[in-house]
């Protein structure tokens, strides 16, 4: 939950957070319900300690009337308790990177800076779709027979390049000191409430009802969740995780958009970086930095034309502190597409998660948490193959993969 503590300290800031983020939250009403879940805690004390002196006086009847009252009294603070955290679930995150920008929507996020050049091509460029059919590199038709819509097959050299893109990256990340990480891809309910996900987001995740599990949209859910529940020392931190995992989305909020093609489907391959360390607001900057910088590079490396958006406050999901995204360049579409989110959350999501660290002092005080996209696939196979299609309908593999591939062309 969000410390609730912090809340009151200042509630005028954290009302004009939820303003800047145009959530409409009671606040007041939270704060309300709090004292009144803390009078029934005080209530249900004085009336345990009453009755332990009762006892203590042998007046066994007089304790007994005390029994039923004690119960009615927990009855009602578990009710209020229920409704307090639901309320708390649903609200943001208790701090806000001042230099982001004030806006309602994602409409008025801000371009921060642009890399690469767009390519000029002397030809009519063909779409990812008829350069990848061309090359029986993808199987749209089949994918929709054997998994419904949104589905597909990557063929040939479109898999062997999915993967080399994978594995360059997941190399790239170990050697700048990344543990990686395989992992579930079935999770429980309590993994996607302490990362933010839920409540919330339900509706765009596959539910596995029988057992009441829940297919991962990403791997930040469990490498997220790694610790949950664990006490870490100080000086094990920070903790910088590449979880690699295929990842399920119902895009139930996207009906009718984007069908066609490898933009937005349900079944998808990512690695992500997560980062855990100390509540330390230097060294959040510093590593938020280093794995937005990871990111870029991997861009970089592959000769893609990408720009760095900067969300602004009402595009922020309710957990983060600061947030971008990275847009790669799509021919096809003539713009730019998202293919990169980075993300700091500080102590939100593991305070949900309660995944607490010593401080030297022998403090127990709760982590910070951050993560970022280092590559998602299919989507950044449109803009590598869109942006190095040739005119006699080749694709031209980026140096940096080509020992992955064994060649410089695709066809």
């Amino acid at each position: 939950m969000i410390d609730i503590k912090k809340i009151r300290d200042d509630v005028a800031a954290y009302k004009l957070i939820c303003q800047k983020r145009n959530m409409n939250i009671d606040v007041d009403g939270v704060l309300a319900l709090d004292d009144e879940r803390k009078q029934l805690q005080f209530s249900i004390d004085q009336a345990k300690a009453e009755q332990k002196q009762l006892a203590s006086q042998q007046d066994y009847e007089g304790a007994k009337n005390l029994k039923v009252k004690i119960q009615e009294l927990e009855a009602q603070h578990t009710e209020i308790a229920a409704q307090l955290e639901k309320m708390l679930l649903k609200m943001p995150n208790t701090s806000l990177d001042p230099k982001i920008p004030v806006g309602k929507d994602d409409s008025e996020n801000v371009v921060a800076e642009v890399f690469g050049e767009i390519p000029q091509f002397g030809f009519e460029p063909q779409s990812h779709i008829d350069l990848m059919k061309k090359l029986d590199l993808v199987d749209f038709e089949r994918g929709v027979k054997i998994g419904g819509a949104r589905s597909y097959f990557l063929k040939g050299d479109g898999m062997l390049l999915e993967q080399a893109v994978l594995q360059y990256t997941l190399k790239k990340l170990v050697e700048r000191g990344f543990t990686p990480l395989q992992v579930p891809n079935i999770v429980n309910p309590e993994c996607l409430m302490g990362t933010g996900y839920f409540p919330g987001g339900e509706e765009d995740a596959y539910w596995m009802e029988r057992d009441n599990q829940w297919l991962i949209g990403t791997s930040e859910i469990p490498v997220t969740a790694y610790h949950m529940g664990e006490v870490l020392e100080e000086n094990e931190l920070p903790k910088k995780y590449c979880g690699y995992s295929t990842c399920y989305r119902r895009e139930a909020g996207s009906y009718g958009r984007d069908t066609a093609g490898l933009y937005r489907v349900h079944q998808f391959m990512k690695v992500e970086q997560v980062v855990i360390l100390p509540a330390d607001l230097k060294m959040t900057e510093q590593y938020y930095q280093q794995i937005l910088q990871n990111a870029m590079d991997v861009l970089s490396d592959c000769e893609v034309p990408y720009r760095l958006l900067q969300l602004c406050t009402g595009d922020l999901a309710i957990g983060k502190y600061m947030s971008h995204d990275l847009e790669c360049w799509m021919p096809s579409r003539n713009s730019y597409g998202e293919t990169h989110s980075v993300s700091a959350f500080l102590d939100f999501q593991a305070r949900r998660l309660n995944l607490r660290y010593r401080d030297q002092e022998g403090k127990l005080q709760y982590c910070y948490t951050m993560n970022n996209t280092a590559i998602a696939t299919p989507r950044f196979l449109i803009a590598l193959i869109e942006n190095h299609q040739t005119a006699d309908g080749r694709i031209r593999i980026p140096k940096v993969l080509q020992p992955y591939m064994g060649k410089e062309f695709i066809g």
